[in-house]
């Protein structure tokens, strides 16, 4: 006769006995990535309110039928133009100003505008600008820009001296644009900036990623446009938008309305002329608005490209992979790297020459016992949406993780900063007495592969520095 064994005792058999792997999987913590919502495809660096009209025709071109992000940047607020509408001048029409810089923009609907803080500077002399503006200061307020909204491609005034306008705010815009563009991608450049993960309440560290745009273009006020020809992608102006059923040049026409300071009696003029007085105007080579097609001149690409070639050629297919912290050794597979300022000064010493200077043999500090240790890390790894890792924390006894550990859903990017998080033991004065250094291991690992370390000596003390 066949004995019974009741439900309940064959379950707790099974939840006992039965592999880890049978049961249910730990749970997959999702790691924040950068806010999409800034995230830009061209970001346009200009001097002055009204400046972005002297693009504003391709780039209804881009954002109406090519759906593209646009964003732009204000290096001044204008406070030294001419009011002809009202009567406000200095600080109070700068203003002003910016406000028909956001109307004027919104109506292309670009809502994402920043403006920093250089002065208009009434000159021909670039130099007399970049001193007026504090060169460096606004410099590092672009690098943050650019890292912040990931740009695929900048468009600035030409950085050069030609018969025209020729506004040394003009070309300083195109200074700082270039500068950017080369330094946006340097860990080592406003190295704050791109500080990994640090405290929910940090106030200088600000987890921004290095960021290389792939393109950066150029117009001018120079009087001479056909100088341009040849030195980068055209683009008729009078071409019909598929979408909007107009001609580019009307769509940016619609979008300069606001600029009342700078344009009133044209503005008005404008808005009583009836379509077809309109189309005859523009057909007219001589009517000075946009030269027909407009050429935007090449700079220079972080990829080869043709110089003639359309703006997103090479562009929309290739990944973008920023220079930063976690080195290059490819993202197909994860791996981690001690990341804060061990990283920092690896590449500063590499960028600068120093690779002789002395270093600790293994990554080491010191730290207050019974505090929390931050081991900032980094971690390389491929741009999927389903990448998951796992993070595991080796230690002595007596220390716990407290967050940054486990299994962890990464973000849409090739590599992301966290910290692990990890408690110390408490310990009196005559326990850390003659107290050596323990060794942290973090380990990640990814589906199909080992684990790869990240190592940091520490050492106890009664009283240390904040980490």
């Amino acid at each position: 006769m066949k004995r019974f064994v009741p439900v309940f005792v064959v379950a707790l058999v099974w939840f006992f006995v039965v592999p880890a792997k049978a049961q249910t999987a730990a749970p997959v913590q999702t790691i924040k990535g950068p806010d999409e919502r800034v995230k830009t495809d061209i970001l346009v660096v200009v001097a002055h309110p009204d400046d972005e009209g002297g693009v504003t025709p391709y780039l209804a071109r881009a954002i109406y039928d090519e759906h593209k992000r646009v964003a732009v940047v204000y290096t001044t607020r204008g406070g030294s133009g001419g009011n002809d509408y009202t009567r406000e001048h200095g600080p109070a029409l700068a203003d002003i100003r910016e406000q028909e810089a956001r109307q004027a923009c919104a109506k292309l609907g670009i809502t994402n505008v920043w403006f920093l803080d250089g002065k208009d500077t009434a000159s021909q002399n670039v130099l007399n600008s970049l001193a007026n503006w504090g060169h460096g200061a606004n410099l590092e307020r672009l690098v943050r820009i650019v890292r912040l909204a990931r740009p695929e491609v900048i468009i600035s005034w030409l950085p050069g001296i030609f018969i025209g306008e020729n506004h040394g705010d003009h070309q300083a815009s195109g200074v700082l644009a270039t500068e950017a563009f080369d330094l946006a991608s340097d860990p080592t450049a406003f190295p704050a900036q791109v500080a990994g993960a640090s405290k929910r309440l940090e106030i200088y560290l600000e987890n921004l990623t290095p960021w290389q745009p792939k393109k950066i273009y150029f117009f001018s006020d120079a009087h001479d446009q056909k100088q341009f020809a040849g030195s980068g992608p055209a683009y008729s102006n009078r071409q019909i938008s598929p979408s909007q059923n107009k001609p580019y040049w009307r769509l940016a026409l619609d979008a300069a309305t606001p600029h009342l300071t700078q344009f009133p009696e044209e503005i008005l003029q404008l808005s009583k002329m009836s379509d077809d007085e309109l189309n005859k105007m523009m057909s007219d080579a001589n009517a000075g608005w946009w030269p027909e097609p407009m050429t935007l001149i090449f700079g220079k690409a972080a990829a080869p490209t043709e110089q003639t070639a359309d703006v997103f050629a090479q562009v929309r297919s290739q990944e973008n992979q920023p220079g930063g912290i976690a080195g290059s050794k490819g993202a197909s597979i994860p791996y981690a790297e001690l990341a804060g300022p061990w990283s920092y000064y690896r590449e500063f010493r590499r960028r600068h020459g120093l690779t002789d200077l002395p270093e600790a043999k293994m990554p080491e500090i010191g730290v207050k016992a019974g505090l929390t240790l931050s081991v900032p890390i980094v971690i390389t790894h491929s741009a999927k949406t389903d990448d998951v890792v796992s993070v595991t924390m080796t230690a002595p006894n007596g220390w716990k993780v407290l967050s940054g550990a486990g299994r962890l859903r990464l973000p849409v990017e090739n590599r992301t900063a966290l910290n692990v998080e990890i408690t110390t033991p408490e310990m009196s004065k005559e326990e850390l007495k003659g107290a050596q250094p323990v060794e942290i291991v973090v380990g990640v690992s990814g589906e199909g592969i080992g684990p790869t370390e990240v190592r940091l000596r520490v050492l106890l003390k009664a009283s240390a520095l904040p980490q």
